[in-house]
């Protein structure tokens, strides 16, 4: 059964054309989407990884609350920076969405509890800088906001028995 996404109306002869895409049709698009949106964060992360090794000043704006974030205790996770973790989750969604797109079964199966981790991590962070360091970074707070929308994205896509 078609999945119907009234794109736009087109009067037509005083009739509305309908344009109409399959499910796998859509969920190949949402996850083609979902693997753009990853290399974001992948861009994102990588920037964080490599201010953290090499020690270079970042463009926060002035902003004193970005150092203050990223310099904490929270930024390293048993002496590993957390941007590199974040990184390497970006680079996973993003190679399992890719491979969903393709229709390889297995990636939809790993994605889900990829980004679902990612969920969880990007609440935890959300909650340190709101009441633990009273500062945001605005990497961070973009992290997260493509953390959500990963989320978003991948509960959006239909399920194998809707086809």
């Amino acid at each position: 059964m078609p999945c119907v996404i009234l794109a736009s109306f087109v009067f037509r002869h005083s009739s509305f054309v309908i344009l109409t895409m399959t499910v796998s049709r859509f969920r190949t698009i949402l996850y083609l989407v979902a693997a753009i949106v990853a290399l974001a964060g992948l861009a994102d992360a990588t920037y964080l990884s490599v201010q953290a090794f090499t020690g270079e000043t970042l463009s926060c704006g002035g902003s004193p609350d970005c150092f203050r974030v990223l310099g904490s205790s929270y930024s390293k996770v048993g002496g590993i920076p957390v941007a590199l973790l974040g990184a390497v989750a970006y680079f996973s969604v993003f190679a399992f969405a890719t491979f969903a797109a393709f229709g390889y079964a297995r990636a939809r199966i790993v994605l889900l509890p990829v980004i679902g981790a990612m969920f969880l991590a990007t609440l935890w962070f959300l909650y340190v800088q709101a009441f633990v360091l009273h500062a945001y970074c605005r990497y961070c707070l973009f992290s997260a906001a493509i953390t959500f929308l990963l989320a978003g994205l991948v509960i959006a896509v239909p399920s194998p028995q809707q086809e």
